[in-house]
């Protein structure tokens, strides 16, 4: 579906620009994207492997255990069938650390890892399980302790102070995780009830 609204969005772009006469503004506007993406990807190279680094050194250190238990109280409440034990838990542990620090990208290796201990415990394959649902949410609408990355983009266009977002952060990553599960477990609920239903 994506690449559908992809290629709309390429052919609308296009035509715009041959009716609207700015073929020249939309080339420069190509490749100048196209740099300040690979400058961006560089600028974001050093953070990602710091605390890439860093979240290795915890599970070789057994620090994700401890993670885990801290932690596994708030999971029991979102997840109340999982077993704090498995490699699921831990691997949703530490997505959860990595997004707490708001290192995005160190969490998608993670949340990948988790979804796939997931579905290995799934029982229908074709279908994401409750659990797989409220993790995709969660991961999605994740609460932001540290908002390292965007402070990290906020210092290199120039920012004073790029940590003055967190209370904003905090308020808005707090709001779209209750939100966001709030909704995911309201049409569990409802999907288990038609399913008994029927």
């Amino acid at each position: 579906m994506i690449n559908y609204i992809w290629s709309a969005m390429v052919v609308f772009s296009l035509i715009a620009s041959f009716f609207g006469g700015t073929g020249s503004g939309l080339s420069e506007a190509i490749f100048s994207s196209a740099s300040d993406a690979v400058s961006l990807c560089i600028r974001l190279a050093g953070t990602i492997c710091l605390w890439g680094g860093l979240m290795e050194i915890a599970e070789q250190s057994g620090l994700t255990n401890t993670v885990c238990r801290l932690i596994s109280p708030i999971l029991r409440l979102i997840f109340p069938k999982m077993d704090m034990k498995s490699k699921a838990a831990r691997a949703i542990s530490m997505n959860v650390t990595a997004n707490l620090l708001g290192l995005g990208n160190a969490a998608t290796p993670l949340g990948l890892e988790a979804m796939k201990h997931l579905q290995s415990e799934n029982p229908s394959k074709e279908k994401a399980s409750a659990d797989m649902v409220k993790f995709v949410v969660m991961n999605s609408a994740a609460f932001h302790l540290i908002p390292t990355t965007v402070a990290a983009l906020r210092r290199d266009y120039g920012s004073d102070n790029p940590f003055d977002i967190m209370l904003p952060s905090w308020i808005s990553s707090a709001a779209a995780l209750t939100v966001g599960l709030t909704a995911a477990v309201i049409f569990i609920r409802i999907s288990e009830v038609v399913k008994w239903r029927k």
